[in-house]
């Protein structure tokens, strides 16, 4: 007997659907400190002392439990950067610029918006806006408890 053939139809459509997520013991205490404190907190691994940052719970490098929190500091190192042009919902109007930093006394780098920067002329912006740039933490006067309750500027 010969299997009819059936044609597979796709049905296009969209799900916009609002949700929470638990973000955990460690993040929901590195997002407490923001909030409540306008400090950032890393992770430090007990065997080989990496400083994370966002923390985790765990080192990815030696697979043990991550217990000790350090402070970091209010400035660091852009280790990369891109500056948005597309319209992405939830964020910004474009142009914005996003940049990873190493903060001071940190191993890993922490992405963020670059405020206090002109995108007028693209060339111009990515002349201070560089990998090696210094920026300084800068803290949102209400805080909610976000990754955005803080962005990065560009100093000296």
């Amino acid at each position: 007997m010969m299997k009819e053939k059936r044609e597979l139809v796709s049905v296009p459509g969209k799900w916009d659907i609002s949700f929470n997520y638990a973000a955990g013991k460690t993040v929901s205490h590195f997002l407490a400190q923001i909030r409540d404190n306008g400090r950032i907190l890393g992770m430090k691994c007990a065997k080989c002392h990496r400083v994370m940052v966002p923390p985790r719970s765990f080192c990815e490098r030696c697979f043990v439990p991550a217990e000790d929190w350090v402070e970091l500091g209010d400035e660091g190192v852009v280790e990369a950067f891109t500056i948005v042009h597309d319209v992405f919902e939830g964020s910004p109007p474009p142009p914005y610029a996003i940049a990873y930093v190493k903060l001071d006394g940190a191993d890993t780098a922490l992405a963020n918006f670059v405020d206090g920067l002109d995108l007028s002329d693209i060339s111009e912006a990515t002349q201070r806006l560089k990998i090696g740039a210094r920026v300084k933490v800068e803290f949102a006067s209400r805080r909610e408890g976000r990754i955005t309750d803080f962005k990065y500027r560009i100093i000296g």
